[in-house]
């Protein structure tokens, strides 16, 4: 290169200026690294921009989420509460192990899973089909009656089972059946929860096929074993059969009340049809009854029937099983039964009774908490409704279990009792729209030897009254006049100790008080006097000293179910309740003064045994002292005045000591004779079903000539004796107290005899005439009674027509 140097080139002048010259390679990679540091901290930049502001302007698409990590976290967080509550399940299940192992349950409950399964294995179809009669046996061993016969019994097949019956069924009972294996964990959690709220096993939680396999199976114990092995049974049986098969034995299992099993025989029961040619307001009008029988009774309660299929029929349309169009036209069906003469079934005094008193003790050997006193009418609604759902379940499982029922009723008493009636009745001919006697009369009879029921009649019998018979005796609520004194005044008056049967009150007019009968007042009179010649004066100021809410805690004592707080009140002294009396609680308070003072459930159940043949209920007699046993003695001793000269003068027996008591009501609607012998206690009512007055209604009259009849026969082959405490007593004093008092009071009665006052003169003459019980305005306006037809509530009514439903939540 011309006039150049070595060294010296292109880049001669980049050395001259003093600034080193770089090679093209080199240049390119420096310019490429500042590049990236560049773009490193832009991206620095940006981060920390990110990090403080967070808006999503500044991030890019990987950086959306400011918190990248947090759901992995709540992950992590959840797992760890779900290992935790995995270990305390297995440590409670370990405790429970170890706790089953070591109390023995561990092989009890083995043997359940073990009985179920083989239970189920030696089933077929016929086992569902079966007839599995319950038998009511008298004292003698002779058979009353079978519950839940074959011939009441008609089996439909799934091929001729309607299909809205099924869906009906499932819409109503058990929506998941045919999503669950047999048992429903939620349901079986409610009834662990209401075990341990609770502390006893409560029913619920049951799916259709946990029902069957309790109806078919098991009975309705309400035990944790009972249902421990109700869900062996019921997996093992969806192992078995099918979900149509199941619903299908169900259907035909179910009992639709007043003795009809099983929706076929329920059909023809009510409909005179067969379960095809029934329409859909009808088949859900049937699957209505099942979950309450004597509550949803299409006889009884027809419209507590048509609230449940109403609710049927919603939950069809909301399950799109039925169309709206099939929804309005069953819901505008007016149900008219047309019962069968051919599946009627006739219940008799006897059998209702038995039937009732069965059910009743199945109850209590499963230790069921029966109740009668109650401080709030909240209170007592919540009681009946519990009550009145279980009484239902063991009606149910009394006709299907198989059971052999023997009872204390003898035939002949029962004969005996209504002829009584049916003879000092006969000339009373009037008649209802259905045919029935319009006027009644009931009457219970207790052996006072055990304090069980002997006889009870519920009303006159009629040859063309072949069907269904309301049983007055334990179902009619009625007003028990001055029947009532004995156990509600003057006894708990002798208890006290300021009272005895010579102790004097005055019989004269009370300003705003009751009256006696022709408005007679005798003075000066005794205890004794009182009570024989029915002075409602006297029993109204000793009331008043009692005090009302502690007379009426003797009631309760005894078990009278109707009696409420609206009962404390002077008006209740002389027999004016606000619902009533039965003559199965009268007869059984008067055997109580029999008795000692000491009271006994009035049942004619003497035991009953399973289909197996074990005795699962024993009656033991229990004793309850309610009064003193020489306030009892005192008692009575006065009650034989109203045979020997009282209001009871003409109806002494002739072959037997006895005492009693005459009750009458205002206006003459309800006449009571109750009395006893060391043998027998009788209370007798006679009325109207619905109240009304009666011409020539007295206690002493109908009712009191029914209660001699009776008493006359049924002593005429036994022995005469005294009461027993009169044979052993030994005081002077207690002996003197009896016969002074009688004869003072035979004194004052041949001074009444001989005095001017007409009256008084009627209250003692030989047709037992009483002095009615007088209420004040503020009473009688509210003491109605319940009667026959008008009261509907809590099954202690229904019209003409009587069945084994649960007459009293209380009794």
């Amino acid at each position: 290169m011309k006039g150049s140097t070595p060294g010296q080139g292109k880049y001669a002048g980049f050395r001259r200026s003093g600034k080193r010259r770089l090679l093209p390679v080199r240049k390119k990679l420096l310019i490429l690294r500042v590049e990236g540091k560049i773009r490193a901290m832009s991206e620095i930049k940006n981060n920390e921009q990110l990090h403080r502001v967070g808006s999503s302007e500044h991030r890019s698409p990987e950086h959306r989420n400011p918190k990248p990590n947090k759901p992995k976290k709540k992950k992590r967080r959840v797992w760890r509460v779900v290992r935790l509550i995995l270990l305390i399940l297995l440590i409670m299940i370990a405790f429970a192990a170890i706790y089953l192992v070591a109390g023995g349950y561990a092989s009890k409950i083995i043997a359940m899973h073990d009985e179920a399964v083989q239970l189920v294995a030696n089933s077929s179809e016929e086992t569902f089909e079966a007839s599995r009669s319950s038998f009511v046996y008298d004292k003698d061993g002779n058979e009353l009656a079978e519950l839940g016969g074959k011939k009441k019994i008609q089996y439909v097949t799934s091929d001729k089972m309607p299909k809205q019956v099924k869906e009906a069924f499932v819409a109503i009972e058990d929506k998941s059946f045919y999503r669950h294996p047999g048992v429903s964990l939620k349901g079986i959690a409610r009834a662990a929860l209401a075990m341990v709220r609770n502390h006893k096993v409560s029913g619920g939680g049951s799916t259709i096929t946990q029902q069957l396999a309790r109806t078919v199976f098991l009975t309705q114990d309400k035990t944790w074993e009972r249902k421990v092995e109700e869900i062996f049974v019921a997996l093992e049986m969806e192992k078995k059969y099918s979900k149509d098969q199941i619903l299908n034995f169900y259907i035909n299992n179910v009992y639709f009340m007043n003795g009809f099993y099983g929706i076929g025989t329920a059909s023809q029961g009510y409909f005179s049809k067969d379960i095809g040619e029934l329409s859909l307001a009808e088949i859900t009008y049937l699957c209505a009854i099942p979950n309450r029988p004597s509550y949803y009774d299409p006889i009884n309660h027809p419209e507590n029937t048509v609230v449940r299929q109403t609710l049927i029929l919603k939950n069809m349309l909301k399950d799109k099983k039925i169309s709206q169009e099939e929804y309005d036209q069953a819901t505008g069906q007016q149900i008219a039964l047309n019962l069968s003469q051919d599946q009627k079934e006739f219940h008799n005094y006897e059998t209702t009774f038995a039937e009732y008193s069965a059910v009743r003790a199945l109850m209590t050997a499963d230790g069921f908490d029966f109740q009668y006193q109650f401080n709030s009418d909240d209170e007592r609604k919540a009681y009946e409704d519990k009550y009145g759902k279980e009484y239902d379940s063991y009606a149910s499982e009394l006709y299907t279990g198989g059971y052999k029922i023997y009872t204390s009723l003898d035939a002949n008493l029962q004969q005996a009792l209504q002829t009584a009636v049916d003879k000092n009745m006969s000339k009373l001919s009037e008649t209802t729209d259905k045919g029935i006697y319009a006027a009644q009369s009931a009457g219970t009879v207790i052996d006072n030897t055990t304090g069980n029921v002997v006889a009870i009649v519920g009303g006159r019998s009629q040859d063309n009254i072949t069907t269904y018979t309301l049983n007055r005796a334990y179902r009619s609520y009625r007003q028990p006049g001055s029947s009532i004194k004995p156990i509600l005044v003057y006894t708990p008056a002798l208890e006290t100790g300021k009272y005895t049967p010579d102790t004097r009150v005055q019989d004269a007019p009370i300003t705003n008080g009751p009256q006696n009968y022709g408005n007679s007042y005798m003075g000066n009179v005794t205890l004794t006097q009182a009570v024989a010649y029915s002075l409602n004066t006297v029993a109204w100021k000793v009331f008043k000293d009692v005090k009302p809410a502690k007379g009426l805690q003797y009631l309760y004592k005894m078990h009278f179910a109707e009696i409420s707080k609206n009962d404390e009140n002077l008006a209740a002294g002389i027999g004016g309740l606000t619902n009533g009396v039965t003559t199965v609680e009268m007869a059984s308070a008067y055997a109580a003064l029999e008795n000692d003072g000491k009271y006994r459930e009035p049942t004619c159940i003497d035991h009953i045994d399973d289909k197996n043949g074990n005795t699962i209920y024993r009656n033991n007699h229990g004793e309850t002292q309610i009064y003193k046993s020489d306030a009892a003695h005192q008692m009575i001793t006065m009650m034989k005045a109203v045979l020997d000269y009282g209001t009871g003068a003409g109806l002494k027996l002739n072959n037997q000591v006895a005492a009693a008591k005459s009750g009458t009501t205002n206006d003459y609607k309800d006449g009571w004779f109750c009395g006893f012998t060391p043998y027998y206690t009788t209370a007798i009512w006679t009325g109207y079903d619905t109240p009304r007055s009666m011409q020539n209604l007295t206690g002493a009259n109908y009712p009191g000539r029914i209660w001699r009849d009776f008493m006359t026969a049924a002593h005429k082959k036994l022995t005469y004796k005294n009461f027993s405490w009169e044979t052993s007593k030994t005081s002077s004093d207690s002996k003197s107290s009896g016969s002074s008092s009688s004869q003072e009071t035979d004194g004052q009665k041949e001074d009444k005899k001989n005095s001017a006052d007409s009256n008084s003169k009627s209250q003692t003459d030989s047709t037992g005439q009483e002095s009615p019980a007088s209420e004040d305005s503020s009473s009688s306006s509210s003491s109605k009674g319940k009667s026959s037809e008008s009261n509907s509530t809590n099954q202690r009514g229904g019209g003409e027509t009587d069945s084994p439903a649960s007459p009293s939540s209380g009794h």
